[in-house]
Formats: C-alpha cells, sequence, structure tokens
C-alpha cells in the first residue's frame, strides 16, 4: 500500500473524539512544524538521511536530517537529495560542538531550511542569531529546567526534552521525570516536544496530556522499509529486548564523555579502550580537551557507520534506545505513523 493511501486512511479515523482530541492536543507543535503529525524523527546518524527524512515528512510527521560529523558540501548535498524527495518541510540537526558548525549553519540557510534543531549542549555565541536571522525556527534540547529557561531567554522557538531512554548519546535523567520537571514551567511559553523511550501511542497521549505540543522518535523509525540500515542492523533491533539497550560507561573521570546507549555488543568493551587511549593523550599534553572530545565523537560516527552501513554488528556501534523491545517488524514510515496516531486516539477516547 502507498503511503499516501495511509494517509488517506489515518486523515479518515479523525472523526472520532479521541482522533479529534489528539488533533487539538497537537495543534501547536503541527502548526509550529508546518505538518499533521506533531511528531519529529530523531537525528540518527547515518539512519536519518534523505531516504528516511523525506519519507516521515510525506506521510504527515517531520523528518529531521542528522548532521553528525558531515562536512558543509556533505550536508549541501543532504539536503538538496531530501528536498528532491518530499515538498513537505523538514529540519536538520548540527551539532554545537561541530567544528565548522556556522558554515553548516549557512548551508542551512542557502537551502532556506525551515527548521534548525541544535543538540550537544548550549550553542557559541553567535549561532543562535545567524539561525534566526536566516528566518529558520530553531528547535533547541533542554537536558534540564535550568538549561530550558535558559534557551528560551536566548531565542530558542521550540525545545525537545529527551530522557535517558533514548538512543545515542544520552543524560542522566529519566524522560517521565524530565516531563514533570520541564513541561508545567515552560510549555505555556513555548512548543516542547517529548523524546526518549516512546515506543506506542499510549505514551504519545500521556505526554500531550502533560502540555507537550508533540514528540520525536527515533529507535521506532530504524526498521522503516525506508530507512537504508543494514538487515544485519534492523534484525538486531527486531532481536532486542529494552533490557538490551545500556549506556556506554566513562572510564576516566578527567574525560567528559558524554553516555551513548546502544546495545550490547563487542563494541562496548572497544569503547573503553579508545577513552583510555584519548585519556592518555590528554595526560601527555598532546591534545586539547576540545580535541580529545572531537576524537571522541568521531570515534562513534565510524562505530555507528560500521554496524549501520556496513552491517558489522559486534564491531559497530548499534546505537538504539530502550524502545527497541517495541520493534518487532519491518514496516513502511506511513503505517508506523498511522498506528502511533491511532493508539494515540484510542487511548484519548478512552479517557473520556
Amino acid at each position: 500500500m502507498s503511503g499516501e493511501g495511509l494517509i488517506a486512511e489515518a486523515r479518515g479515523v479523525h472523526t472520532s473524539v479521541g482522533s479529534a482530541r489528539l488533533a487539538e492536543l497537537m495543534h501547536r507543535g503541527t502548526e509550529f512544524l508546518g505538518c499533521e503529525l506533531a511528531i519529529l524523527g530523531g537525528a540518527m546518524s547515518w539512519v536519518s538521511e534523505r531516504n528516511l527524512v523525506s519519507a516521515i515528512s510525506n506521510a504527515g510527521g517531520f523528518g529531521v536530517i542528522a548532521c553528525g560529523a558531515m562536512t558543509p558540501d556533505l550536508l549541501d548535498a543532504e539536503i538538496a537529495a531530501t528536498k528532491e524527495r518530499t515538498t513537505r518541510p523538514f529540519g536538520v540537526n548540527l551539532i554545537t560542538m561541530h567544528p565548522m558548525l556556522f558554515d553548516l549553519i549557512d548551508v542551512c540557510t542557502s537551502h532556506q531550511v525551515t527548521h534548525v534543531v541544535l543538540a550537544g549542549g548550549l550553542p557559541p555565541g553567535g549561532a543562535i542569531d545567524r539561525i534566526k536571522a536566516s528566518g529558520a525556527k530553531l528547535i533547541a534540547f533542554a537536558p534540564a529546567l535550568s538549561l530550558a529557561k535558559k534557551l528560551t531567554r536566548s531565542g530558542a522557538d521550540a525545545l525537545v526534552i529527551e530522557g535517558m531512554e533514548a538512543g545515542g548519546h544520552i543524560g542522566p535523567v529519566s524522560t517521565s521525570v524530565l516531563a514533570q520537571e520541564i513541561l508545567p514551567h515552560i510549555a505555556h511559553d513555548m512548543p516542547v516536544f517529548v523524546a526518549g523511550g516512546i515506543g506506542r501511542g499510549e505514551a504519545i497521549a500521556a505526554y500531550l496530556e502533560m502540555g507537550a505540543v508533540g514528540v520525536q522518535l527515533g529507535t521506532r523509525f530504524v526498521c522503516a522499509h525506508e530507512s537504508i540500515a543494514h538487515p544485519n542492523f534492523k534484525k538486531a533491533f527486531i532481536r532486542a529486548s529494552a533490557r538490551d539497550a545500556i549506556p556506554s560507561v566513562q572510564i576516566d573521570p578527567r574525560l567528559p564523555v558524554i553516555p551513548v546507549r546502544a546495545l550490547k555488543n563487542r563494541e562496548t568493551e572497544a569503547f573503553a579502550a579508545k577513552q583510555r587511549e584519548v585519556a592518555k593523550l590528554l595526560d601527555e599534553g598532546a591534545i586539547e580537551m576540545a580535541e580529545a572530545q572531537l576524537q571522541i565523537e568521531h570515534y562513534w560516527a565510524g562505530a555507528l557507520r560500521r554496524a549501520v552501513i556496513d552491517g558489522d554488528i559486534e564491531g559497530g556501534s548499534i546505537m538504539a534506545g530502550q524502545s527497541v523491545g517495541m520493534v518487532n517488524r519491518e514496516e513502511p514510515v506511513a503505517a508506523i505513523l498511522a498506528e502511533l496516531a491511532a493508539e494515540a486516539a484510542a487511548a484519548l477516547e478512552s479517557r473520556g
């Protein structure tokens, strides 16, 4: 069945009380994003590229390109290729510590990207102003209430609060706690999207009722037909349970390594060795802290590529959120979104 057919069916369901309530609760989010369902695709390096991003946007959600460690030229080509596949809005996720961040922002500006997502900590001075000057809406990640308030004052147009249940880089606090901490204080002032551990529509409904305008999901989309992830990578997801997705361990307290949640394999131990190698270079004065962190980021990019693209699920990193246990088959993006919307609508309708 085509994506358009599934969208049409999902729209038909909107006659129900639950679907009307879902549309009402998502209204600020869909208006902000310019899509039908306020569900953002999580930016997963090597996975969230032209094919998956355009499929999510074409199916009524909001796709987001994962720039990761891309050069400006690579990002330029990726945005152009995505625009060839969809006429609907999509965003670009940029990492704040990228050494060419401002050049990447300029690439987004040249393509008139409507939404830029900043992840990885507080943006460097001038980055927010540069994004806003382009006319793009800025979405920023806020792992704590204090940072959420600071980003609000700095000019962010919307926030994503992502809990430790998510895949990839994570913070120390769970999604449910962050939602309780941040939503009551921020949700009235700006759109807030919730992310981390969301795999079913019932959870979406709950966060919407708490004040969120939408959600972000990554893990659930990895096994979409439109995802270019290697069949081995997808099989690992389908076989895994929630407890298989574990965070990496920080070996040296002097090296501030952001934990990464992934399925446990041989690569888990290899990362410990990489940390010891980088820490030794720091001790010897061979590199500065910024370079040390960048080496770690490049390491993760390579390890993830080995798993996602090459299918090496022992020597690569299988980044996955704890919702991986709810991924049990490969299916079209449109079917995933339709199912999430139906579950959320049913949950809302059951509450009267």
